[in-house]
């Protein structure tokens, strides 16, 4: 198989979620790399540029939205396509807010596994993107931010519910919700962290600018 610069990146921190997408990929036969944050995944680009990057969007350390905004604003980068996966960030606002950063594609976890070769074969058979510019910093943090506060206060809700419904449930059925509680009490602080992030980065524009 025939593809362009080099293999498929897959991005993605949750290991079996990574292992199913590059297992899918390798059956196909594209090579593929993975690493498991955007930190990680522009050391590895450094060393072998790939010819399309399928990322998720909530991740530690750097997570797709701030991965993507530092491919675009890279010359040498900026034209690999991406595709965005998400069981988080799924609202129409934020695949407008992923589009905006320049992604080829928005696909909500759990995939389709069918639409998503075909969406593979059909941006590595039209070869490096045309992208629009990227947005100006304080555009792409400010836009971050409102995504962010979205999925928090969304998370903040799907915790409640779950802490009131534990108290009803019957004890066999615990278990699995107590697994679902703790994914999201993780899921929120990953987010309370991007956010103080973006948050910090906010003040210093302001600063800058008084």
């Amino acid at each position: 198989m025939n593809i362009p610069y080099g293999p498929i990146l897959v991005v993605e921190d949750i290991p079996n979620i990574r292992d199913l997408i590059s297992v899918t990929l390798r059956f196909k036969g594209y090579p593929v790399i993975t690493a498991t944050n955007g930190e990680e995944a522009l050391e590895m680009i450094k060393e072998k540029r790939p010819a399309l990057i399928i990322t998720d969007i909530l991740m530690p350390k750097m997570d797709g939205y701030a991965f993507v905004q530092t491919l675009r604003t890279d010359i040498s980068t900026h034209d690999i396509p991406v595709i965005f996966l998400s069981a988080t960030y799924t609202t129409p606002e934020d695949k407008i807010f992923g589009l905006s950063l320049g992604a080829a594609r928005f696909i909500e976890k759990p995939i389709d596994t069918e639409d998503f070769l075909i969406t593979v074969a059909e941006l590595l058979a039209d070869g490096p993107a045309t992208t629009p510019l990227p947005l100006e910093d304080k555009a792409f943090y400010e836009g971050y931010q409102k995504r962010l506060e979205n999925k928090l206060r969304h998370k903040n809700t799907q915790i409640t519910r779950t802490e009131r419904l534990l108290k009803t449930l019957p004890v066999e059925q615990t278990p699995a919700f107590k697994e679902l509680l703790a994914q999201a009490v993780r899921d929120r602080k990953e987010i309370r962290a991007e956010l103080d992030q973006v948050e910090s980065f906010l003040l210093k524009f302001s600063q800058e600018t008084d």
